[in-house]
């Protein structure tokens, strides 16, 4: 199901047929170093971590992790979409794209539209976002949308403290009102 279209992107649910593109991502040495690894290291494994993470997210939640791919060849670059962890108290954005796909302004083109949408369609009064504390581009890039600093927290016990960042007070949309996403 599509979410969200940009100017260049279009964001969807993920599906099981998307194995193949998950599996490839997580198992990306960035991934790896930066979110985790998921020990997803067959097509099934990666179509049982879409069906109990995305899908049961969208299922509870109406929203979650989406597949991003180009608008003009639906080629998948990337995850982009909100998550409700447990161990946080807000929703969180979280993103993730493919080592060809960095650099271009996709992720925040992807995210700001994420943000946009979780606001308005979804009434979200705040939404944080989590960084591993030596991430710095994907800091940048939450500064960039508007994102600041706020405290360092530990998801869960015995594993390391990541960056939390939230809302400025005086965030602006991140898109600017002359760019709405189509929703």
């Amino acid at each position: 199901m599509e979410v969200i279209q940009t100017e260049r992107l279009v964001l969807r649910w993920l599906s099981t047929e998307d194995a193949e593109f998950i599996y490839e991502l997580v198992n990306d040495p960035e991934w790896l170093r930066f979110i985790g690894d998921r020990g997803i290291r067959t097509l099934e494994a990666a179509r049982q971590h879409i069906l109990q993470g995305p899908i049961a997210m969208y299922g509870q939640l109406g929203f979650g992790l989406y597949r991003v791919e180009l608008r003009e060849s639906q080629v998948p670059i990337g995850i982009c979409g909100l998550i409700k962890r447990d161990s946080l108290e807000d929703v969180d954005l979280g993103f993730a794209f493919l080592p060809q796909f960095r650099s271009r302004g996709y992720a925040y083109e992807a995210a700001a539209a994420t943000l946009e949408y979780g606001r308005q369609r979804l009434g979200l009064s705040r939404i944080v976002a989590i960084v591993s504390p030596d991430n710095h581009v994907s800091m940048q890039l939450l500064q960039k949308l508007g994102l600041q600093l706020e405290r360092k927290v530990q998801l869960a016990s015995g594993v390391e403290e990541v960056c939390l960042f939230g809302p400025t007070l005086t965030q602006p949309s991140a898109l600017g009102a002359d760019k709405p996403p189509s929703l």
